[in-house]
């Protein structure tokens, strides 16, 4: 399996930053194998980052050029979640219901969806939980403020991945600093709207074969570069993580790392819980960061562009 372009997105599950470029939003990047990049770019929110990135993707695969999109929120949830909620162990399906429920948000009147939606989701479970975390002055029903308050509902607190990725997150934690829950809930909802746009020609990793897809969406985490992503002056660390977790990807497949990484996860990852691209391999990663096809694929710095910028080119 070999990639023309890879697109790196910082997912937020947050609403509408604002058109000045800040931190803890929604950032993409994108490197190509022969050497090209697309600055790192700034989307204010999920609706125009949705815009942005299937508009980016249809311009790849017209080029003719095959896309490996990652995505730095999980796929899937521990095992057992979907089969509770739908009724079978799809992770897909599960996506597809996160769609319906969760459409793209534009603002702040949007914020209470996704809290709400954890604490219809709690209410499917036996005792208090999983889901938990409320910033709002307001109870949310369902939803306990405190992850200590949950207790009896059956849930595994981490995936398999999880444990394993120093530093993760579970995905039950609905907000505050590095939690996950919100992005794996919004970011979901978003790649099944994908999925529909570009059908046979899009794939799943790990959940599917992706051999013969012309894009491959994967689980991300740029976390997993350590000490590697240093910004440029005045540079966003989101924009610097996106932009050197494409090229350090580049960079494995020029040393023909990549595909391994495509054909390695455990079954329960495959199965329903999803898997991190490159967990493991670290230290591979921030090599292949370091070589001339990394370093070529990583650029020179500039100022960051806003989606405005770019929805023309």
């Amino acid at each position: 399996m070999r990639f023309d372009s890879i697109l790196i997105t910082d997912w937020s599950g947050g609403g509408d930053r604002g058109p000045r470029p800040v931190k803890d939003a929604i950032w993409a990047g994108l490197a190509r194998a022969d050497g090209g990049r697309d600055a790192p770019v700034y989307l204010r929110n999920r609706a125009v980052a949705e815009d942005w990135i299937a508009t980016t993707l249809a311009r790849e695969r017209a080029a003719g050029r095959r896309v490996l999109a990652g995505f730095d929120f999980p796929f899937g949830y521990p095992a057992g979640f979907a089969a509770r909620v739908l009724g079978r162990a799809d992770p897909l399906a599960l996506w597809d219901w996160f769609a319906t429920e969760l459409p793209p948000g534009r603002g702040a009147a949007e914020e209470p969806c996704r809290f709400a939606l954890a604490g219809r989701l709690n209410g499917l479970f036996p005792g208090i939980g999983p889901f938990w975390f409320n910033g709002r002055r307001e109870d949310v029903p369902g939803l306990p403020r405190k992850g200590n308050a949950r207790q009896g509902h059956g849930m595994a607190e981490r995936r398999l991945a999880d444990s394993r990725a120093k530093g993760a997150f579970p995905c039950w934690q609905m907000g505050g600093a590095g939690a996950v829950g919100s992005q794996a809930m919004t970011g979901q909802a978003a790649l099944a709207r994908l999925r529909r746009r570009f059908g046979a020609d899009l794939a799943v990793w790990p959940f599917q074969p992706c051999d013969r897809a012309g894009i491959v969406l994967a689980e991300v985490w740029p976390s997993l570069l350590g000490r590697a992503v240093v910004p440029e002056p005045g540079e966003v660390k989101d924009a610097a993580q996106v932009r050197l977790l494409a090229a350090a990807l580049v960079g494995m497949q020029a040393v023909g790392h990549l595909a391994d990484l495509l054909t390695t996860a455990p079954e329960v990852a495959k199965a329903e819980e999803g898997w991190i691209l490159g967990l493991g391999t670290e230290d591979s990663l921030t090599r292949a960061l370091l070589s001339p096809s990394g370093r070529a694929a990583a650029g020179l710095g500039s100022a960051p562009m806003t989606c405005e910028d770019t929805v023309n080119d």
